[in-house]
């Protein structure tokens, strides 16, 4: 199975799902994340803010810093590769390069925090 790494920007807590101005993209993307670790995909998020280190260690993700500053985050390596810098990958993203089947059309982008009848 192929690993999914997301760089996400500088944020207060590990998945940006906090604090009472919350960015729905980022309630949506944490949603999209779980469905996909849920049906067996490989993924792990790294903050900015909480790990500096991991991305200063890893060259790809320094070499894209420099060329392109913080609006390359997040960026999504796929098997250590760049497959998508400046917006979170979308649901169907994370299913075809996880190898899940494609989500039905009522499992994509949930568009709330409560999906599936659970809250994250």
């Amino acid at each position: 199975m192929k690993k999914i790494e997301i760089f996400d920007p500088a944020m207060c807590c590990s998945s940006g799902v906090c604090g009472v101005d919350v960015d729905q993209n980022l309630v949506d993307f944490a949603a999209d994340v779980d469905w996909a670790k849920q049906n067996g995909a490989q993924i792990e998020r790294f903050n900015l803010s909480q790990q500096p280190l991991v991305f200063a260690a890893r060259e790809v993700v320094k070499k894209m810093l420099e060329r392109s500053g913080q609006e390359a985050l997040p960026l999504t390596l796929l098997d250590g590769e760049v497959a998508l810098a400046g917006r979170y990958p979308t649901r169907i993203d994370l299913a075809r390069w996880a190898g899940i089947s494609s989500p039905a059309p009522q499992e994509q982008s949930p568009g709330t925090c409560c999906s599936g009848g659970k809250c994250c």
